[in-house]
């Protein structure tokens, strides 16, 4: 699974996550006060298996996080369906 970063000090970063539910915040264990970023959108295949997930940065909108994600094409590139990720 691949988790994608939209805004922030890593935009545009992606990175390795170990398979099966995404952590709702990354990093998990944020440390120091620091806000981390937020689990945006999970990317369903058709099997129901997760292939990526999408975080947004502290502050900044889901509607951003999803046209950057758009525009970036992950859904098209994984093979899934983005699903919204309700929360804080």
């Amino acid at each position: 699974m691949r988790g994608l970063f939209v805004g922030g000090v890593v935009d545009n970063t992606e990175i390795d996550l170990d398979p099966g539910q995404p952590p709702v915040h990354y990093p998990q264990d944020g440390g120091g006060g620091q806000p981390r970023y937020r689990l945006r959108q999970l990317g369903v295949a058709a099997g129901g298996e997760v292939a990526c997930a999408v975080y947004g940065a502290p502050d900044t909108p889901y509607a951003e996080v999803a046209r950057v994600s758009d525009e970036r094409a992950y859904a098209r590139r994984f093979g899934v369906e983005l699903e919204e990720v309700e929360g804080d």
